[in-house]
């Protein structure tokens, strides 16, 4: 009787691993994703002062052990207008790090890079306040993450 029961496990235990096995593989996340968008800074909309430009910002992060260089990455959102694209010059993300993405202007750091829009109108703003879509491509133009949001209740979202 003893045998017929750890017979019995096996197959039972042989079937569970095939079910684990027969179980589709998820897609691995993207090295860098974008974390947060905020859409709807204070004060907008007005005359596009820089601070209200910076209150508008996207964020970036890199899940991996390993820093990813962004040299060559672009930014952008739905619109196709070219000026709302921002490249990424020479920047490494390290390890588990966060970047923002802010849409004024200012001096670039490890943590906050400038995408230096200005010009003192509300056109100076790159994500509308109620629906938009953000596109991280790498170098080579590979999409590599996106978010969309579709809110006017909220002020940022989530990715």
């Amino acid at each position: 009787m003893r045998i017929r029961s750890r017979l019995t496990a096996a197959v039972l235990a042989a079937g569970m691993v095939a079910v684990v096995i027969s179980q589709p593989a998820q897609a691995a996340a993207p090295a860098v994703q974008i974390t947060k968008i905020y859409y709807d800074s204070p004060g907008s909309p007005d005359s596009g002062a820089n601070s209200s430009l910076n209150g508008e910002y996207a964020q970036l992060k890199n899940t991996t052990k390993k820093a990813v260089s962004l040299r060559g990455w672009t930014m952008r959102d739905k619109t196709s207008a070219p000026d709302h694209v921002y490249t990424f010059g020479a920047f490494t993300l390290k390890a588990g790090k966060t970047v923002t993405l802010r849409t004024g202007r200012g001096k670039d750091t490890t943590t906050t890079r400038y995408w230096n829009r200005s010009g003192g109108t509300t056109f100076a703003y790159i994500w509308n306040q109620s629906a938009d879509t953000a596109y991280l491509r790498n170098a080579s133009g590979k999409l590599i993450d996106s978010c969309s949001y579709n809110s006017s209740r909220a002020d940022y979202k989530l990715c």
